[in-house]
């Protein structure tokens, strides 16, 4: 049997920009609070929920509520499961990008 194309092997919780974007911004453990999210990935506040929701519901990011200068905020970090699952899925593109240099033989 020939070796399955890599692309079989994408997370569809990665398909969103803004989910790809949030685990690589938590990539090498960081923790992020709701706000620095929203500035860095440049998304409303309720694009930014509905993905870090996706994303907590998978597995890939915990979420930790507490208080900042008196003011509760909210702090975001990927998990292990979520961590390997983009490398993953960062694996799959990159053998798609080196799949598609290859020439039919």
């Amino acid at each position: 049997m020939a070796d399955t194309h890599p692309r079989l092997r994408l997370d569809d919780n990665f398909a969103s920009p803004i989910r790809f974007s949030l685990m690589a911004a938590l990539l090498d453990g960081n923790e992020l609070d709701f706000a620095t999210l929203a500035r860095i990935l440049q998304v409303g506040d309720s694009a930014l929920s509905k993905s870090i929701s996706h994303l907590h519901v998978t597995g890939y990011v915990t979420t930790r509520r507490g208080e900042a200068e008196s003011r509760p905020r909210t702090w975001v970090r990927s998990t292990v499961k979520g961590e390997r699952a983009f490398a993953a899925h960062l694996q799959a593109l990159q053998e798609i990008v080196e799949f598609g240099g290859q020439q039919p033989r």
